[in-house]
């Protein structure tokens, strides 16, 4: 998994409450085994018109072209517990979702393909949202150490809480058996020191 610290981008914004994964990525495309070629069916009812781009979709306009910060509604990733949501919005380039609010199982899918659902107050994803809406070019710095979202002309940074194992996956690009393996020595140290009862 590609390590993940800190990340400048622009945001594409996509102020719809309530989207469920069959939305991220409808069920007639989940007939591959691998994380690859997902991301070109991202939001593809929304997104494509007799296999045309839709001139009004967030992701056909030009000004939002190699963002990696999607910005979402409320409740994002409901729905099904499909993990190739995740995958097609990696895949599509994305490495952070900013929402006020997951489905449970969406994030903890997006944390384990290497994508990070980062959660604001609905206050806060408000003013992120008239931020875009002014500027289609504005940037924002997520640094996942300070957990810290920095946001351009805001004195104080944006706050947001993550799983310390989790992040610390992240961080070092560690899936679940990476970290396993990286704790190899200690596991080995309490092996040895262990006592035995039979």
């Amino acid at each position: 998994m590609e390590k993940f610290t800190t990340l400048r981008s622009g945001v594409v914004p996509l102020p719809i409450e309530n989207v469920d994964t069959d939305q991220i990525i409808p069920a007639r495309f989940l007939k591959a085994t691998t994380r690859e070629g997902f991301g070109q069916n991202l939001f593809a009812d929304w997104r494509y018109a007799d296999g045309q781009p839709k001139s009004d979709f967030v992701l056909n306009d030009a000004r939002y072209q190699g963002h990696q910060i999607l910005l979402a509604g409320q409740n994002f990733g409901c729905g099904s517990s499909r993990e190739h949501a995740a995958w097609a919005l990696y895949d599509a380039g994305f490495r952070v979702v900013i929402s006020s609010y997951f489905a449970d199982i969406f994030r903890g899918n997006a944390l384990n393909t290497g994508l990070l659902p980062l959660q604001v107050t609905p206050e806060e994803l408000q003013e992120l949202f008239v931020l875009v809406a002014q500027d289609a070019q504005a940037e924002l710095t997520v640094d996942l150490p300070s957990q810290t979202l920095q946001v351009s002309g805001r004195p104080e940074p944006m706050r947001f809480e993550l799983d310390a194992y989790k992040k610390e996956c992240l961080i070092n690009g560690y899936d679940d058996i990476d970290f396993l393996l990286s704790q190899e020595d200690a596991i080995t140290a309490f092996e040895q020191q262990r006592t035995w009862v039979f």
